[in-house]
């Protein structure tokens, strides 16, 4: 069992990583500059805790003499081993627990196994810690104050001037939490939702849109933003807008869909989604919307109007796995009315493209596209069961009936083979279903 000891206040050396670190150069080179005298472990009467610090700050670039060489995170329990590496407390003891009696950064095998607190380095840690976070609490204080002050001027300005403030109030907003709190507490969230409407303009639609996905908004604010004339301003920046505001536009949609079925029924909207699903730069996240859109009947059959279907069936081959899942979603909900299932069947690729998917992608994927198949199967057995058998149907169902999914998915499994097989003499049904003509 490791013994432990504590080291006293060294003065201005710190042994790490068998060399001296020398605290009066490295203020020199910048790792301690700027460190004031004085108490570092409060501010503002509020006691300063390492950990809430580390993770509150979730700095990129911390000095590398503060990173355990085990987890790559700042130390909080410094301790050194005789072979005079320092290690996060909790780690090195996870290592001994795991029958290592090792050094892990040299691999030397260690001749005593003392643990020493580095109280030294520790003091060190906490003071640069605590001089980074001191300094975002005085920047997140000074952005409530700054964006109040633009919410302010935002009320009288136009034109440039406004979306010169829209901008800088969208970097305070994205940098500090203290910002966007400001924003909802001081009634941002109203002005800049009057702010779209029919007269918009493409660069204060921009702005005021990847401020707001930045937001918590409220369930009234929701509402403010799911009128008429606001949304269509929205679905405008979908259409014509650059990657990053499509991409914020299709954000901001996501949250606002589940509030109000004017969205579900919007065609234009939808017809927004589909040039996105359409385009490789927006497709996962359309795919995501047309997945939530899909909870509403009425926008079932909207999206089946708009031609959707075909067009979610050409792109399944060219889609990932992630994707696939959502548009077989998306698919296998349409097919819930006879409106889907109609046009599923009229589409030429629904058939191939969905079988080809069994036993391939996920247990979900062979779940919608076996629920997609009987819709289509069942609509005209005489026409779509001959071709789904053709295209290797038979021989996919087997494996599914053979395999580990669940006993529904075998069950369904078991129906659609059954329907493919009234069509077929016995001889002939089975000659079909061999993998090896599905391989092929």
């Amino acid at each position: 069992m490791p013994m432990f000891k504590e080291d006293g206040i060294l003065g201005i050396e710190v042994r790490l990583d068998g060399c001296i670190l020398d605290v009066d150069r490295e203020v020199k080179d910048g790792i301690f500059s700027g460190i004031v005298a004085g108490n570092c472990n409060y501010v503002g009467g509020e006691k300063l805790d390492l950990k809430k610090m580390i993770e509150e700050l979730n700095l990129v670039e911390v000095p590398s003499v503060f990173i355990c060489p085990i987890s790559l995170e700042p130390m909080q329990d410094p301790v050194t081993l005789c072979t005079g590496q320092t290690y996060e407390q909790s780690n090195i003891l996870k290592w001994f627990s795991l029958g290592h009696y090792t050094c892990p950064t040299t691999m030397q095998e260690l001749w005593d196994d003392t643990l020493t607190s580095n109280k030294t380095l520790l003091h060190l840690i906490h003071i640069w810690f605590s001089q980074k976070y001191v300094q975002m609490r005085k920047r997140s204080e000074d952005a409530y104050g700054r964006a109040s002050e633009l919410l302010v001027s935002l009320k009288t300005v136009k034109g440039q001037l406004r979306i010169m403030a829209l901008k800088e109030l969208r970097g305070v907003v994205v940098r500090h939490c203290l910002g966007r709190k400001a924003v909802v507490e001081e009634g941002g969230v109203a002005l800049l939702s009057s702010f779209l409407g029919p007269f918009t303009s493409y660069g204060v639609g921009c702005e005021v849109v990847s401020i707001l996905v930045n937001l918590d908004l409220d369930c009234e604010s929701k509402r403010e933003l799911m009128q008429p004339a606001k949304m269509s301003s929205i679905v405008d920046l979908l259409n014509e807008g650059s990657v990053e505001t499509k991409g914020n536009c299709a954000r901001l949609i996501e949250t606002l869909i589940e509030e109000n079925d004017f969205i579900a029924s919007s065609h234009s909207l939808l017809a927004a989604l589909m040039r996105l699903v359409r385009d490789k730069r927006h497709r996962f996240p359309g795919l995501r919307l047309l997945k939530l859109v899909c909870t509403s009947e009425k926008a079932r059959v909207l999206i089946v109007s708009i031609g959707a279907i075909p067009q979610l069936v050409e792109l399944i081959p060219a889609l990932n796995p992630e994707s696939v899942e959502l548009a077989l979603f998306v698919l296998d909900a349409l097919s819930s009315v006879p409106e889907g299932r109609r046009a599923l069947k009229d589409c030429s690729g629904t058939i191939p493209n969905v079988v080809k998917l069994l036993m391939i992608v996920s247990e979900n994927c062979t779940e919608y596209a076996l629920s997609i198949l009987w819709c289509v199967c069942k609509v005209s057995p005489e026409e779509c069961s001959p071709v789904a058998v053709e295209a290797g149907l038979a021989a996919k169902l087997l494996l599914v009936i053979q395999s580990c999914c669940s006993p529904a998915l075998k069950q369904r499994a078991s129906e659609l083979l059954k329907l493919c097989s009234l069509n077929y003499s016995d001889t002939t049904f089975i000659s079909k279903c061999k993998l090896t003509r599905t391989m092929r």
